[in-house]
């Protein structure tokens, strides 16, 4: 991480504080403080920097291609954009239900994805603050740290990650970028030894996923004021649903509450998510901003993500990880459920749920069959809605008669939180900076509470209308002929 400090170019004279690039999350952004003279924050704001076009260039790809394309999003998360991808032209060639070897398949492959990536973000990118504190020194406030003093928390993260990624390499194909899923289905199930080799390891991975919940108790519990305080707000959520109320990470409803947790809305079919959800554009940011129509854009921000699922759902249908979450919901007098860095807690959470999941999934003998695709008939839209390690993940898609996709728009995790994180960022701003004089180990709380939300900046990232350009003309010798300047929409 690196910041610079210099006097903004604005009327008011204030210094503005720039962290760039955030570092331990994926993709690239970076937050601008903007501070008076006496060192108090005026204003805080996360940027996505980096602008990223999928929802353009796959218009005109004929529908079949889109599964693949459109994990190329993200090599942390790309079966969630595999997936959702799938599910949504699904619909495009009228496979309104699979057969039960490509359902299983499909969640078999969701769930490694949810165990490899709350491994990878808790572990690797999460704990050395956790661990060491956050104004920690920063030589050792990194995996190798982790390493070095907590051997064994390290390893095991090595480990959930490995088999997280195995699980997906059978049902994918490989580990990254697979093609496992297709519309319609997927286009192989598991033989008889790829199950007994992922058999032979589930029990311990649940053990270990199970002490990862521990391990995260334990650091509340030494630490109960700043996990209290630290970036909490108050916000609306939405997740996905099971009909009966249980938390399904792969298919469901619509459940949005208020920040009280009464309901705005409930088991709405996903298949219409915009009669619920507008997005908001603004010019410093190339991430959208969603709401919830009936709150309008400034009140009906939202959060999404681990926090959310586990807290808003009415049980989890695992018996450790449900266990855990009424454990969870009861610590503190419901404090940590509230708390942004609850994130951590309930990531770890699902990830036990995860473990459970896969476990029983390699008893079901549906994994091993050979009727994997069906088809109907074809219609011009598909939405595809599921709940990826960092939140709600929402793929929406147009195919014309020549069966090229004409429109397409991605709603993604991150891009749902986005509100979120701005204000995760301003409460800590406020709570620490403030009046304070700078140092690495403050600036590095703000990176904290956005890693609470374990974004994916990469995902996240597109524009509305036309982008700003520069073009500049120039000589043989290196001297500016001319110039011209597009400004955005």
């Amino acid at each position: 991480m690196t910041a610079a400090l210099e006097t903004a170019a604005n009327p008011t004279g204030l210094k503005r504080v720039v962290i760039e690039p955030l570092s331990r999350v994926e993709g690239h952004g970076k937050v601008t403080l903007l501070m008076d003279e006496d060192d108090h924050v005026q204003q805080a704001r996360l940027h996505i920097v980096e602008f990223r076009g999928f929802e353009k260039f796959i218009q005109g790809r004929p529908y079949w291609e889109v599964p693949v394309m459109v994990q190329r999003l993200c090599g942390i998360c790309p079966v969630s954009h595999h997936l959702a991808a799938s599910k949504a032209l699904d619909q495009v060639v009228g496979a309104h239900a699979l057969t039960p070897t490509a359902e299983k398949i499909r969640r078999l492959m969701h769930y490694g994805q949810i165990l490899q990536s709350h491994a990878l973000h808790f572990f690797h990118l999460s704990s050395p603050d956790l661990l060491f504190g956050f104004d920690s020194d920063v030589a050792r406030r990194n995996i190798v740290g982790v390493a070095a003093q907590y051997p064994d928390v390290a390893r095991q993260g090595v480990l959930l990650r490995k088999y997280g990624q195995e699980v997906i390499r059978h049902t994918a194909g490989k580990r990254i970028h697979g093609t496992g899923s297709v519309p319609g289905g997927v286009n192989k199930s598991l033989t008889t030894d790829e199950r007994d080799e992922l058999k032979r390891d589930i029990y311990q991975v649940v053990a270990w996923s199970r002490d990862a919940v521990h391990l995260v108790r334990r650091l509340f519990e030494q630490s109960l004021d700043t996990y209290r305080s630290f970036a909490t707000f108050r916000a609306h959520t939405l997740s996905l649903i099971r009909a009966d109320g249980a938390m399904d990470l792969y298919h469901g409803g619509l459940r949005a509450r208020d920040a009280d947790g009464r309901t705005i809305f409930d088991h709405v079919d996903s298949d219409h998510y915009w009669e619920q959800i507008s997005e908001e554009v603004k010019a410093w940011s190339y991430m959208k901003f969603p709401f919830f129509k009936a709150l309008g854009a400034d009140d009906g921000w939202y959060r999404v993500g681990p926090l959310t699922r586990v807290t808003r759902c009415d049980f989890i249908p695992t018996p450790l990880a449900d266990r855990e979450r009424r454990e969870f919901l009861a610590f503190d007098e419901g404090r940590a459920a509230q708390a942004t860095l609850g994130f951590h807690w309930a990531r770890m959470i699902e990830m036990l749920h995860a473990a459970e999941a896969i476990k029983d999934l390699l008893h079901d003998d549906d994994l091993l069959g050979h009727d994997l695709v069906v088809t109907g008939e074809h219609q011009a839209r598909g939405v595809g809605v599921i709940e990826a390690p960092r939140g709600t993940l929402i793929h929406h898609y147009r195919v014309d008669e020549n069966d090229q996709v004409v429109r397409a728009n991605l709603i993604v995790s991150t891009t749902h939180n986005n509100q979120a994180m701005n204000t995760a960022i301003r409460e800590v701003a406020r709570q620490y900076l403030d009046g304070h004089k700078l140092t690495e180990g403050l600036l590095n709380h703000i990176e904290v509470a956005v890693r609470a939300f374990d974004p994916c900046l990469s995902c996240a990232t597109h524009a509305m209308g036309k982008m700003p350009l520069a073009v500049q003309l120039v000589d043989a010798e290196g001297a500016a002929v001319d110039s011209l300047v597009r400004g955005s929409a």
